[in-house]
Parts: structure tokens; sequence; C-alpha cells
């Protein structure tokens, strides 16, 4: 893909901008399917139909949302620190959208071939947290401040686990670069017919990717670790004050973070866009549609698990971390440097 907008476009700024707006066009149209997925995700795990009245199904439903959402007015409160609260939903976004570019999302495109790509991802989401806690400090709200407050400590805790499991896939290919990760995974190796993909190198890979999708749903802030909004508490967490399309942003920024990080598991651990049946339907538009399955797969369990586990409390969220998924993080990444060393 990338070669072929080359051949027809004049190198420079067109080229830069025409790349950079592939991601957002994905994520906007996901964030349309994905929120109606949900629903219908959430009706039939409660033995309903979710949403069926606007359009087939009800998949219009969420544009009469988006609609109703851009029409409703952009409140300020009185007392809170305006350009703070007007600045965190974009920068939140931002964070989340700037991470897209190392991800390899076909063998023909990339953002940015960087060495250091899951260096980079692990960087700029760390601005996520920034973002909400300048957002519950800013509405001057205490459910928004102690939102924010549980987003710093469940933020910061989380990552080490994520990081430990990154390490482990690091051990095994030797890389930072995404898409030298996802080509080493190109063919059938293991066992003659099984994907080459890091999942199957060893048994210790798939407690690596366990602990890392584990890490992942408190990164994104979903069920059960999704304390920082805690309806049933905290009124909405850090997006209280929020309405309209700046509530609409942070919303858009949690989809988006989960198809990121669903993405990052799959470049990581499931071959990232090389097809499940070796050298059978690839290509760079096959690569894509390989890449971006895989990752709804994963978004998909990520709902299937709001509608089927209660919320931890904060206590049960630190111990979890702190007790057993760091310690088993940093065991297992022992016990894969030990399995590269022998085998």
């Amino acid at each position: 893909m990338q070669q072929f907008l080359e051949s027809f476009l004049p190198a420079g700024p067109l080229v830069v901008f025409v790349f950079s707006i592939i991601p957002l066009m994905i994520i906007l149209v996901y964030a349309l399917f994905a929120i109606w997925l949900e629903r219908k995700v959430a009706g039939h795990m409660q033995d309903r139909l979710g949403p069926m009245r606007t359009g087939w199904h009800g998949w219009a439903q969420t544009i009469a949302d988006l609609l109703k959402m851009i029409q409703k007015e952009d409140i300020v409160p009185a007392k809170a620190d305006r350009f703070l609260f007007k600045l965190a939903p974009f920068i939140a976004f931002a964070a989340s959208y700037g991470a897209f570019v190392a991800i390899p999302l076909s063998s023909g495109y990339i953002g940015s071939m960087i060495d250091v790509g899951v260096f980079y991802i692990v960087a700029i989401t760390s601005l996520l947290s920034v973002s909400i806690i300048m957002a519950g400090w800013a509405s001057n709200n205490k459910w928004s401040l102690l939102g924010a407050m549980r987003t710093a400590a469940q933020t910061v805790s989380y990552e080490v686990p994520t990081v430990v499991t990154i390490l482990s896939v690091i051990i095994v290919t030797g890389t930072l670069n995404l898409m030298e990760v996802t080509e080493m995974q190109t063919g059938n190796a293991f066992l003659g017919f099984l994907p080459s993909w890091l999942i199957f190198h060893s048994p210790f890979m798939v407690i690596a990717f366990g602990l890392f999708f584990i890490a992942t749903l408190a990164e994104a802030h979903r069920v059960p670790f999704d304390l920082p909004e805690s309806e049933s508490e905290l009124v909405g967490g850090y997006q209280t004050e929020y309405s309209g399309m700046r509530w609409g942003l942070f919303m858009l920024t949690e989809y988006a973070d989960m198809l990121l990080l669903s993405l990052v598991g799959v470049t990581l651990f499931f071959g990232g866009w090389n097809s499940p049946f070796g050298s059978f339907m690839e290509g760079p538009l096959w690569g894509a549609f390989w890449m971006l399955l895989k990752g709804m797969i994963l978004v998909f369990v990520m709902m299937w698990l709001r509608w089927t586990l209660p919320r931890l409390r904060v206590d049960q969220l630190m111990n979890l971390c702190w007790k057993y998924l760091i310690p088993l993080s940093f065991v297992n990444l022992v016990l894969i440097a030990l399995w590269e060393m022998i085998f």
C-alpha cells in the first residue's frame, strides 16, 4: 500500500498526511461498529436483543447517538480550570492515536519503521494517564479527582507486568521493531503445521500472553478494572463533569485503546498480519484483514468479560497486581530466558 500511494502522490507533507489519516479512519469506523457490537453482546449475554429499531438490528443506533451528542451543549463548570479542562480530552485521544504510528497493519503499511516501536508505544500511551489526572483535577469535583487518583495508582501498577511480558517477547525476538517481530512469525514452523506465532514458541509464552492480556484490561480501564469510572460509586469518575463531544472524545479514546492494545497483543503473540494458513491468503490487503480480524477477536473478549465479571475493589485490584501479576511475570520472564538458553 505504501509503495502504491507513493507511486502517484508527490513526496512530502501530502504523503505523510495520507499515511496518518489511514489509522484515524480505521479508528472512527471501528468505534462506530464496536459500540454497536458491545450493545449487542450485552443484550445477548443478558438474554435480550439489544438495539433493534434504528436500522437493521440497530446498526444505525450509534450514528443516531453521535448526531445527538454533537448537538449537546459544551458545559464547563464555573470553578473548573477551563484551559486544562478543555485540553484533557484532546491529549487523551492524541496519546492513543499517536501510538498507532508504530503498529504494522500489514506488510505494505506501517506509519513509521522505528527500531524502538514497542518502547515508543509504552511511552506515548502513558500520556493517557496524564490526561485523565488533568481532567479529574481540573474538573474541581471530588468524584472526578477520586477517579483520577485511582487511574494514577492503577496505571503505574499495571504498567509493570505489561512491560515485563513485553520483555519476554524481546528476549525471544531480539528486537523492539514490531515489523521485524511480525516478520519473524511468518510460516508454519512449529510441529510442521502450527503457525510460527510466538504464542506457540513455548508454554511460557502462553502464560506471558495471559498476564499481558490481564494487564492490558487494567490499562484500558475495562471490567473488572474499570475503577476510574465506577458509575456505581463515583458517578462517572474523571468524566463526571464532561458533556457533548468532550465526553465523546474520552469514549472514543477508550475504544481506540481497546483496539490498540489488542493489535499490540496480536503483533507480539499471534503473528500480526501473517495468515494463520501459512502462505495461503497473504498479501498487503489480506495482511490488514488478518491483523484487524485478530484484533477484533480480542476486543470481543474484552466486551465478553465486561458482562461476565464483577468489578474488583480497589484493594483487590492492587493485591492482584503486586502480589500475583508482578511476581508471576518476573518468574515467567526468567523461565523464558532459560528456555532460550537451553533450546
